[in-house]
Parts: C-alpha cells; sequence; structure tokens
C-alpha cells in the first residue's frame, strides 16, 4: 500500500489547516506546496475539486535516513494530500516503508518506519 488514506469530517478548508497542525506536532515543516486545483484552472483553463499536495518533512529523521543513502532523496520530502471527492474531503499520506523498499536497503526501515508512524497519527488526528 502506498497511501494510508481516510475521510474526514472537516471541510477543505479546515483539513488543510488542521493537517498543518498535526504536522507541526510531529515535527514536520511543509517543505513544498502545491495547490492542483490552482494549477489545472491556470494551465488547463479547467475546473477541478479541492486537492492539495504538502511535502512534509523531518529533519531528524530526513537525515537518519540520508547517512545511509543519499538515493533517499528521490522520495523525499513525504507527500500528504488533502482532496475533496464528489463531496467528501480526504487527507492521504505517503507510507515511507512502502517507498523505502525500492531502495532494497534494510538499513533504511527503522526510520521508514518512524516516519510513517508519525505520518499515520497526523492523518487520524485530523478529525
Amino acid at each position: 500500500m502506498i497511501g494510508y488514506k481516510r475521510q474526514v469530517n472537516l471541510t477543505y478548508e479546515k483539513a488543510v489547516a488542521k493537517v498543518r497542525e498535526e504536522l507541526a506536532k510531529e515535527g514536520f515543516g511543509v517543505l513544498t506546496e502545491v495547490d492542483i486545483k490552482a494549477n489545472i484552472k491556470k494551465r488547463l483553463n479547467r475546473d477541478y475539486e479541492d486537492y492539495i499536495i504538502l511535502g512534509a518533512c523531518s529533519p531528524p529523521l530526513a537525515y537518519e535516513l540520508f547517512q545511509v543513502s543519499k538515493d533517499v532523496g528521490l522520495v523525499i520530502p513525504c507527500n500528504v494530500v488533502v482532496f475533496v471527492d464528489k463531496g467528501s474531503t480526504f487527507v492521504e499520506a505517503t507510507t515511507p516503508t512502502a517507498l523505502i523498499n525500492l531502495f532494497q536497503d534494510n538499513r533504511l526501515k527503522p526510520t521508514a518506519e518512524k516516519v510513517e508512524a508519525k505520518l499515520k497519527k497526523v492523518v487520524d488526528s485530523v478529525n
């Protein structure tokens, strides 16, 4: 499974704010932000439902991973998305353990498990 997702009982705007708050509580900063709805409108002049990608990173945990392999930059930051689908709001985070398996280096797994636990806690805290 590449993502951990759940439907939330918040508006899109409130869910985005809550995700940011919960990421900060878990020691993550948001390094990148992509507003898919705005980009589709700007580049294609088409309407799309609310969808944002937040590139989250925990510097201490990223540093641990980089000490093992510089290749982890291919999967950092971890994406956390908030989107609306058919009127319902969802929050989803990448599952680092699935992505780290691509590197076939077991030394990365313990840190990936720590990151994943924190991201799942973020997703579960948005309600």
